[in-house]
């Protein structure tokens, strides 16, 4: 990992879509465990989002997130994903921050990764006791932890 003169990681933080290289989002959501989809897919989500934030380390992506929101009181995080060798570095931190400083007074919610839980209770966010979802591949979902 690149560090500055000063010891610190040295990421650049994007906040639009803009130049984005949708074939790396696919990979880095891919290499993180995620689930990904064609390039395309992901372009048109990401563009469809209230807001989104890209992590570069010298030019490469290594993260990504976008937020959905109604910009009045409430708002979800997707597709938070950071690189494997990146993890634990305080990056998802600075994604998920990012995010939410555009959303302002919104409720927030998201479902994490399983596993993944302990890292957004540290930012604040507490388990839904009446969350639902409905999956298009509903057997995929419960096989990966996400539902019962």
């Amino acid at each position: 990992m690149k560090r500055n003169d000063a010891g610190a990681m040295a990421i650049e933080l994007r906040q639009t879509c803009d130049g984005i290289d949708w074939t790396a989002v696919r990979d880095v959501l891919k290499e993180a465990g995620m689930s990904f989809h064609a390039p395309e897919i992901h372009r048109r989500a990401f563009e469809g989002a209230y807001n989104v934030v890209f992590a570069y380390d010298e030019g490469t992506l290594i993260g990504c997130g976008r937020a959905l929101s109604d910009g009045v009181y409430q708002a979800a995080l997707y597709d938070i994903a950071v690189l494997p060798r990146y993890q634990g570095s305080g990056l998802g931190r600075l994604l998920v921050e990012a995010l939410l400083t555009g959303l302002g007074d919104c409720n927030v919610i998201l479902y994490a990764s399983p596993g993944k839980e302990g890292f957004y209770r540290k930012l604040g966010f507490r388990a839904l006791k009446t969350g639902m979802a409905r999956f298009l591949r509903a057997d995929a979902m419960a096989e990966r932890g996400f539902t019962e």
